[in-house]
């Protein structure tokens, strides 16, 4: 497997991992400046040339996924026999310099809801590395014609059309993943946010809405959902920054886009 598919299929999996490419070389070295080693919780895929260099970076590798280390890091090897060595000696001569970047889970945010504001989050989102779920029970919402604006995305893009119930989709969603309900049908909103709080693995949720929208929402949680107050209160409404009041599509997308990635920074992610 190419370290390339190794990578992707780390990010299919919800994994975090390592990226180990051999930065520099000075004189005889196993492998030559550029080669390739990505390092899992169990797994490795490509090789950096054996020995110690590698053994080492794999250890390194593993810890840093431990530790959920962001940073890269740079680890330089001594190819002597002069040099005291963790995994046994190698003495081809030379020096290597090793890069070993972490590949962090990628974060997820499930989009309910393509209309007007739907679309234009998608479209800013789709600029982040994330992957983007859209979620909308009427195809034409999601017809590739319509979503052709996010063809340069640098998220991974996922569409489910729901013609029934598009809350069954929450179970499927990844650990962690980021809720926004703003469909067409107030009836699903409140649906969807009754099955956001019975799904535990969710990330955030945030609802589109007047005060008087979420007022009815919130008692219908509590007495026909039987949901407590500290379990409401994972619903976030309403959505984006206070102080941007524009009421155009555009303006709500950017605004709860913001909103959004500072709940990211804030949870340290």
């Amino acid at each position: 497997m190419t370290w390339i598919a190794a990578v992707a299929r780390l990010r299919a999996r919800r994994e975090s991992g390592v990226l180990v490419t051999v930065a520099t070389v000075r004189g005889h070295a196993p492998r030559d400046a550029g080669a390739k080693l990505v390092v899992g919780h169990t797994e490795t895929w490509g090789s950096i040339g054996g020995g110690n260099v590698e053994a080492v970076a794999i250890d390194r590798a593993r810890e840093m996924i431990t530790t959920s280390r962001a940073e890269p890091e740079l680890l330089d090897f001594a190819l002597n026999d002069k040099v005291t060595n963790q995994h046994g000696v190698q003495c081809c001569g030379g020096a290597v310099s090793v890069l070993l970047e972490p590949l962090p889970v990628v974060r997820a945010v499930a989009i309910f809801g393509v209309g007007h504001v739907g679309l234009e989050l998608a479209r800013i989102l789709a600029r982040q590395d994330l992957d983007l779920h859209l979620v909308d029970n009427r195809s034409d919402m999601l017809t590739e014609e319509r979503l052709g604006v996010l063809a340069d995305a640098v998220a991974q893009v996922h569409t489910h059309h729901t013609p029934l119930l598009p809350e069954e989709v929450l179970a499927r969603l990844p650990r962690g993943t980021h809720v926004l309900i703003m469909t067409h049908d107030h009836a699903e909103d409140a649906a969807l946010c009754d099955a956001a709080l019975r799904t535990d693995h969710l990330g955030s949720i945030g609802l589109i809405g007047s005060a008087a929208k979420w007022a009815r929402f919130r008692k219908r949680l509590a007495t026909e959902g039987g949901h407590d107050d500290a379990v409401i209160d994972r619903i976030k409404t309403p959505i984006g920054l206070a102080d941007i009041t524009g009421k155009e599509p555009a303006t709500i997308a950017v605004s709860v886009a913001a909103d959004l990635l500072r709940t990211f920074e804030a949870d340290g992610e």
